[in-house]
């Protein structure tokens, strides 16, 4: 009697279902069973980095080296079918060498621009804190807006442009902090830990059976360019309730009046959790929004777009467990 009941209630969440959800989540669980060839555990991050591609925003890594953020980078660009990039920051990094830079032509007695690596639509940075400001704002147009202006030309890149930055919290010498408008303009900040003992043995006993072949080897191209476009424009169709947008602006509004935070999040963090929430909803099959999808998208969208006051960092308060405190306090609509 109890399986008849399961079944007839999955048969009409499946029937509510305004938007057929079936060939992202199938698409969706094929990438995560490729990267999970290769990196164990870090299921988090993954779905955190998926979310990040349907909702079109741009991730921040942040993780001591070895921890696989270069890699998870990597093999989720190979799943995907898209033209990819690597960009190593470095001191010495100049704009041009990002964006591009006009050559003169002999041969035609004029000006031609040539196009530099971020023309491309996935792209990761390695260690972007370790460029200098003037570098780093070269990245500030063309991540709000998917273009770049040289020499008063506009360029526009293709769609999806997806940037993937990594960045290392611990080894300062020779860093640039990057600036609150760049932070600003990645959706997510994922932190990314250790791993626990049963993960560590299982990284060691995958290493130990490749000998001398390629991670990425295996990997196979899961999801096509239009497919990416296609799961975008679902997204924007996921239904949110009117009370669920106030719930946004509460918790948002709530980190500018906070005595713990110097800086609140900005209008851009509440759009930020509108589109991350409707991602976590359809990676889960949903056509709708819930109040616990806000919860999952707030922290990593909000960690990085608020400011500690200097004396709770000092008593070691950080903006992940101010911002928790934040969602506990604001009431959940019903």
């Amino acid at each position: 009697m109890e399986n008849n009941i399961e079944e007839i209630e999955n048969e009409n969440l499946n029937f509510n279902n305004r938007i057929d959800l079936a060939p992202l989540q199938d698409s969706l669980q094929k990438v995560r069973e490729e990267i999970g060839k290769v990196i164990v555990g870090q299921s988090k991050m993954i779905d955190q980095l998926l979310v990040a591609i349907l909702a079109n925003g741009h991730v921040l890594l942040e993780g001591v080296p070895g921890v696989a953020k270069t890699i998870t980078a990597k093999l989720l660009s190979k799943t995907l079918s898209l033209d990819f990039n690597r960009i190593q920051f470095t001191p010495d990094l100049m704009p041009s060498d990002i964006i591009g830079t006009s050559v003169y032509d002999l041969s035609k007695s004029s000006f031609e621009f040539k196009k530099g690596p971020i023309f491309s639509n996935f792209i990761l940075i390695d260690e972007i804190n370790r460029a200098p400001a003037k570098t780093q704002a070269a990245l500030f147009e063309v991540m709000e807006e998917t273009q770049i202006t040289a020499d008063g030309t506009t360029y526009l890149l293709d769609k999806p442009f997806i940037v993937i930055a990594t960045q290392n919290p611990i080894e300062q010498e020779g860093t640039y902090r990057l600036p609150e408008a760049q932070l600003d303009r990645f959706l997510f900040k994922i932190n990314i830990g250790y791993p626990n003992l049963q993960e560590e043995v299982a990284i060691i006993q995958k290493e130990n059976e490749l000998q001398n072949r390629d991670k990425l080897a295996d990997i196979a191209k899961i999801v096509s360019q239009s497919d990416i476009l296609s799961f975008q424009g679902l997204i924007k169709q996921i239904l949110i309730e009117p009370h669920l947008i106030e719930y946004i602006a509460k918790i948002v509004l709530n980190t500018r009046e906070n005595p713990f935070l110097y800086l609140g999040a900005s209008p851009r963090a509440s759009i930020a959790i509108l589109n991350a929430s409707k991602g976590f909803a359809a990676i889960k099959g949903r056509d709708f929004v819930t109040p616990d999808d806000i919860k999952e998208a707030a922290i990593p969208v909000m960690q990085h777009r608020v400011v500690v006051t200097p004396e709770r960092e000092m008593e070691g308060l950080n903006s992940t467990e101010i911002i928790k405190q934040i969602i506990d306090s604001v009431e959940i609509p019903r």
